[in-house]
């Protein structure tokens, strides 16, 4: 049994929080976690909703450094129903928080875009601190961690391990080191789950990709067809566990107030082929954590269908196209109509 697991990314906006004159914490919720549209929600509570429809488990991967600016009641809201539900909460961070913190701040004026631009002892405290956070919260006390813009670096698993947390996943093998905020000493030919500095390191799915690199496992980045064929290639090369990357608000464009029909209908279908095929099924970190493999040849990845790919890309120029950002409503529809009938 190959075990998959969903794993949502789940944080308020702070780019709406950095604002000059930055929206009401109510209102990054609802842009943010909730995702509510003229056209319905389609935040963590719709994604929830998919899970049950289909008898599946959701890993959340839950901020909790808003709480510096908004307070532990704006992350209780978060996590009180996920644990409410069964699903799994694990600790996400996204350090550019305290750049608002002011006062509030554990580390006094000291601030970074990623963990990794901290010390060892930075990060011990930063992580102990955003894990009393988020068990304030009402979550169980998390074993997992992943660091906002993957951003990690050996040090993270040091204090990971110093901490006493067993799992790491911010080691993505399908982002080219060049474009990686991720500092893991590990590379693209690190694919299995491995135990580093007293943790294990889980790293995040990936295929092959044109040009010979590799396009990691996230809801905007495959098609749906690309993440049923790479789960099946997990199952059939007898892989314990597959990764795979979503967000609380990936599900909207990116002005964060219309739904993305295009990615909304992958994590339906990723849902119904997770749901129907046999042999894998949706994994946590709280009842089926990933052991570090037993072999060390590099995993097998799927390879390039060229054709499945292509039509990746065709349908990517079509959800830039009508998502990218907010055009006029006819703008929007003569740049449809010239991408389909250029696809």
């Amino acid at each position: 049994m190959t075990g998959v697991f969903i794993t949502i990314d789940t944080e308020y906006s702070y780019g709406l929080a950095a604002r000059r004159r930055p929206v009401s914490r109510e209102e990054n919720f609802a842009r943010s976690i909730s995702c509510e549209t003229a056209e319905g929600a389609v935040g963590i509570g719709y994604q929830m909703d998919l899970f049950e429809r289909h008898g599946l488990k959701g890993v959340f991967f839950v901020d909790p450094m808003p709480a510096l600016v908004y307070g532990t009641e704006a992350i209780a809201d978060v996590v009180g129903p996920i644990v409410d539900r069964g699903h799994d909460v694990q600790l996400h961070l996204h350090a550019e928080w305290l750049a608002l913190a002011g006062p509030a701040n554990p580390l006094g004026n000291r601030t970074g875009r990623n963990i990794r631009d901290f010390t060892f002892d930075e990060q011990c405290t930063l992580i102990d601190h955003a894990r009393s956070v988020l068990m304030a919260a009402g979550a169980p006390r998390p074993v997992a961690f992943r660091a906002g813009n993957y951003g990690a670096n050996d040090d993270t698993l040091r204090a990971l391990a110093e901490l006493g947390f067993t799992h790491e996943t911010s080691h993505c093998p399908g982002i080219a080191a060049s474009e990686s905020e991720c500092g893991i000493a590990l590379g693209s030919e690190d694919r299995h789950p491995t135990s580093r500095w007293g943790v294990v390191a889980v790293p995040i799915g990936c295929i092959d990709n044109f040009g010979g690199g590799l396009r990691h496992a996230q809801l905007t980045a495959l098609s749906a067809p690309e993440m049923r064929a790479a789960l099946l290639h997990a199952r059939d090369e007898a892989f314990a566990s597959f990764t795979l990357v979503s967000h609380s608000f990936e599900l909207l464009c990116r002005d964060r107030r219309r739904i993305n029909r295009i990615v909304r209908r992958r994590f339906e279908n990723l849902c119904e082929t997770v749901a129907e095929l046999p042999g894998i099924d949706s994994a946590t970190y709280a009842a089926n954590p990933p052991s570090p493999a037993k072999r060390d040849e590099p995993r097998p990845v799927l390879p390039l269908n060229g054709v499945r790919s292509g039509l990746r890309v065709a349908e990517q120029a079509v959800a830039n196209a009508l998502y990218a950002r907010e055009w006029p409503r006819r703008a929007r529809e003569t740049a449809t109509m010239g991408i389909f009938m250029v696809c």
